[in-house]
């Protein structure tokens, strides 16, 4: 076991009561999965579409197919890359490939031909496991690769109920036909493989060994590659439990995360299965079909980001449901605004539950969530104190420099999840570790924030977002936040853009709510009221009207796409 010291002298330490230290199990993720089976072998592990599998069927299925990786030729230290969605086929994938000490690459399957290429080069792949509608994407370019030797085609439907399957196959599965490739493995005939491995698979991996490659998705810079440890994961798991000890047995959850991004993986797959509770997979979870999914599930917890949280409590499907069964709501991703927050909690008391909106605050550089609202306590504005183990500093940004409660500097994490470092990259590497005078290594965030007394993390800007305006700082989620509250808006973004002496200046994105057409009237209310709440050196200098904010692959506001657009009205 690793220790972990919880810090006494922190003002958030009253929040985590008899609580000295903390045990980080010295093995690998595979193993973690394997103590939930065995404690719990006849509970769910994952629900797809109407199949549910136990805990002892999952490890079954993982350990066949690490046998069956074996077979094909993948040894200790083989980068894999996973093009998948949220299947049963990628978690077990997953696991097995980490039983076997591989290091599996996530990537997202909508990837364009050039990202796939970097990211699978750039890890020297040497196999790829994946979906049937990413494929002919992969075989397109594979010449370009400089390793990979075997693809791995996994069908969508590969799990579904027989009724589930034939559905897809006649809507969205019909483009896809078997291939037949000398270089590529159907699943099954993957799977089948595996009864010719006659020795036992031993899990040779320990905490140290490096298990997964994160691509962080350049909302506001370039993209990077990730490594992550065995450690990291499990650290993750156990502080994220310790914290708020929302997992247990029996519980279900909903993600709306996937699976190659850090919160998917890590605290909506990892974490989750670490401890017992049941997974409710599906490839394809969006704005069309989430409260589908929540009136056939029943999950009694929802992980998900802002954007969902308007589709849930708008629906008109939800109206006259009894939402009892909902215990806790985690929004991660991008900021949450207070009006998104007061009109869930609203929504979830008028449907007879108790839940609360919980925000979330990670990157995925320590995989995914660091800080955390406690839970049934909500500071307005705030993103919570950092979880159990967790240790978190203001400093001056660029510097080592730590500052007083309620000034803005940099935020910095010490936590065991933080990553080893971006892959071929020890310049950039150095910028964001950086060990400290107390003698722990801090992940330098690049995000601009603030502590209060109490040690409530306030979140203002991404470094990069910050604008300063004729000498003026102005934090762009400060002036969305008023922008939402005019009862006209939907949705808002601020950026800077160039100007010729004051260095740059803010143009405000809208989205109008749903039936409104632009018009004087409105530019001109909107105007006023910005005008009214917005103080004069931070105002709009330009306002321009869109249908939709630009998104990137995950889900986040496309700040880099605003910045370069002229559109000024829908």
């Amino acid at each position: 076991m690793k220790k972990n010291k919880v810090d006494e002298n922190y003002p958030w330490y009253k929040y985590y009561k008899n609580i000295k230290n903390i045990d980080y199990p010295n093995v690998s993720m595979y193993e973690m999965i394997k103590r939930s089976a065995l404690k719990y072998p006849n509970k769910i592990a994952y629900t797809y579409y109407k199949n549910k599998v136990t805990y002892k069927n999952l490890l079954k299925r993982i350990d066949e197919v690490a046998c069956a990786f074996i077979r094909m030729g993948i040894k200790k230290g083989d980068y894999v890359s996973i093009i998948m969605p949220n299947t049963p086929e990628a978690i077990i994938c997953f696991y097995a490939l980490n039983k076997i000490s591989a290091i599996c690459n996530l990537l997202h399957p909508l990837y364009s031909e050039e990202e796939l290429k970097y990211a699978i080069n750039i890890t020297n792949t040497k196999y790829i496991v994946t979906i049937d509608s990413s494929y002919k994407k992969v075989k397109k370019i594979k010449d370009s690769f400089k390793n990979v030797e075997k693809i791995l085609y996994i069908r969508t439907n590969e799990s579904m109920d027989t009724i589930s399957s034939i559905k897809y196959s006649i809507t969205k599965g019909r483009k896809s036909s078997l291939p037949i490739e000398e270089d590529t493995i159907p699943y099954y005939r993957f799977v089948s493989r595996a009864k010719f491995h006659k020795s036992e698979v031993k899990d040779s991996g320990n905490d140290n060994d490096i298990s997964v490659i994160l691509h962080s998705n350049g909302t506001t810079g370039n993209s990077k590659a990730i490594v992550l440890t065995n450690l990291n994961f499990n650290t993750l798991a156990v502080n994220e439990f310790e914290t708020n000890k929302y997992l247990k047995p029996g519980i279900s959850v909903l993600s709306t995360i996937p699976i190659f991004n850090g919160y998917g993986i890590g605290s909506s797959i990892h974490s989750i299965l670490s401890y017992g509770s049941e997974i409710i997979l599906s490839p394809f979870i969006d704005s069309k079909n989430i409260v589908d999914m929540i009136l056939k599930h029943k999950p009694n917890i929802i992980i998900t980001n802002p954007s969902m949280l308007e589709h849930i409590h708008k629906s008109k499907k939800l109206i006259d449901e009894d939402l009892s069964y909902i215990k806790n709501i985690i929004c991660v991703g991008e900021s949450l605004s207070q009006k998104t927050i007061k009109d869930m909690n609203t929504f979830l008391y008028d449907h007879g539950s108790d839940a609360k909106v919980t925000s979330s605050y990670g990157m995925s550089e320590c995989i995914s969530s660091t800080i955390m609202m406690p839970k049934n306590i909500n500071k307005p504005n705030s993103i919570g104190i950092p979880l159990i183990g967790t240790i978190v500093k203001i400093v001056k940004p660029n510097t080592e420099i730590e500052l007083p409660y309620n000034e803005v500097g940099e935020i910095c994490i010490n936590s065991k999840s933080i990553m080893k470092e971006y892959i071929n990259d020890k310049e950039e590497t150095k910028k964001v570790l950086i060990k400290h005078k107390d003698g722990n290594i801090y992940l330098h965030s690049k995000d601009l924030g603030y502590m209060d007394k109490d040690g409530f993390i306030y979140f203002k800007s991404n470094i990069k977002r910050l604008i300063i305006s004729n000498g003026y700082k102005i934090y762009p989620n400060e002036i969305e936040e008023i922008i939402l509250k005019h009862p006209y808006v939907e949705d808002c973004a601020i950026v800077g853009v160039p100007h010729p002496y004051k260095k740059e200046v803010i143009k405000a994105y809208i989205v109008l709510k749903k039936g409104l057409v632009l018009n004087s009237e409105i530019k001109k209310s909107i105007k006023e009221h910005c005008e009214k709440n917005i103080a004069s050196y931070a105002l709009p200098y330009a306002y321009g009207y869109r249908k939709e904010l630009p998104k990137t692959l995950i889900g986040k506001v496309s700040y880099k796409e605003l910045i370069s657009d002229n559109k000024e009205e829908i």
